[in-house]
């Protein structure tokens, strides 16, 4: 039987503490459970949400007039585990960062750098979340969704997903059509980990010889506390007593931009890092925001750019419409001087 609660609190349900309250309030544990609820929101004509770990989701201080649901399917399953690989299945409410852990833990290699990034495990196909030189879409294998119109489930095989750049199909031409239900993840097991990232690699190297340890298992917890020490000194890990951690994590996108538009880019600005991304170039938001006017622990209405990380916007005391001023501001002034349009990272909600 559903629960449904009135009146919560939606800022006590996001990393960014914001946004005023929701009408209703579901929590989902099951497939049957969610295909439910999302049958009453229809039958009532109800508007609904459907929110994972809340790490990546800003709600309007006027909350939202409908039904929030909260996906909190659970479970990690191994399915198959032969020769060097190993095929876990992970219910879309998993914590992220206990999933990866996990995975650290029984020597499953793939995830490890993704280590200390906050939210669910049903968001990272999503946004094919990637961090220090690894993304989701080098280890889904499958994504099971429930069709938001059919109420029947749907798989998705890695190549179905459409994974680019922090976006997928579900983020783009079939936002909001399909909700993930479970991941489907294929890990090496006992693999060596792939340090990609120049930051990674120079940080680890100042701690140990990564390759002269022996087992697995070690390597990649050396990985995983690295990264996470990384994480703690950008304040990108949610800690109560980490004032700039009271975020969104990057609130912008690096830009993907065309050899035309890089051209033009340089020629206002023409030192600027730029990293060759497929067909496109990806250059630094941070860079961009920094020499348009707004540097680190810049603050207004109490709405703040994180002191440590240029691209986190944080909540020092502010209402959600503050937040939203800030950032269209910083988007505003970046386009203004390089030309250049700044995606927002977070799902903006009841606006």
């Amino acid at each position: 039987m559903l629960k449904f609660t009135e009146n919560i609190e939606l800022s006590k349900l996001t990393s960014i503490g914001l946004g005023g309250r929701a009408k209703l309030f579901c929590e989902c544990d099951t497939d049957d459970k969610l295909a439910e609820c999302i049958k009453y929101a229809d039958e009532n004509k109800i508007p609904f949400y459907i929110l994972g770990g809340g790490s990546n989701t800003v709600f309007s201080d006027n909350g939202f007039d409908g039904l929030v649901i909260k996906i909190n399917i659970r479970g990690i399953q191994v399915h198959n585990e032969f020769r060097d690989n190993v095929i876990l299945n992970a219910g879309a409410g998993e914590d992220w960062d206990a999933l990866v852990k996990y995975c650290v833990e029984s020597s499953y290699t793939g995830l490890e750098c993704l280590s200390g990034i906050p939210g669910s495990a049903g968001a990272t196909p999503i946004q094919n979340v990637g961090a220090y030189g690894q993304e989701v879409k080098d280890v889904i294998m499958f994504v099971k969704t429930l069709d938001r119109r059919t109420m029947k489930p749907v798989m998705f095989s890695n190549e179905d997903c459409l994974f680019a750049y922090r976006t997928s199909r579900f983020k783009t031409i079939d936002k909001g059509k399909y909700i993930v239900t479970n991941v489907m993840f294929r890990l090496k097991i006992n693999g060596e980990p792939d340090i990609k990232y120049k930051e990674l690699d120079d940080y680890i190297k100042t701690k140990t010889d990564l390759y002269r340890l022996k087992e697995c298992k070690g390597k990649l917890e050396t990985v995983r506390n690295a990264v996470i020490e990384i994480r703690k000194s950008k304040s990108m890990v949610l800690d109560p007593a980490d004032a700039d951690s009271r975020s969104c994590g990057s609130f912008f996108v690096n830009p993907l931009l065309k050899e035309d538009e890089l051209q033009k880019l340089k020629a206002v600005y023409e030192e600027i890092p730029v990293f060759p991304a497929g067909q496109y170039f990806k250059i630094s938001a941070a860079r961009l925001i920094e020499n348009s006017g707004f540097m680190k622990g810049f603050t207004k209405n109490g709405a703040g750019i994180s002191s440590k990380h240029t691209l986190a916007l944080v909540n020092k005391g502010c209402t959600a419409y503050d937040l939203i001023a800030l950032a269209d501001e910083i988007s505003a002034k970046v386009y203004e001087k390089y030309g250049v349009k700044l995606e927002k990272e977070p799902v903006l909600a009841g606006f």
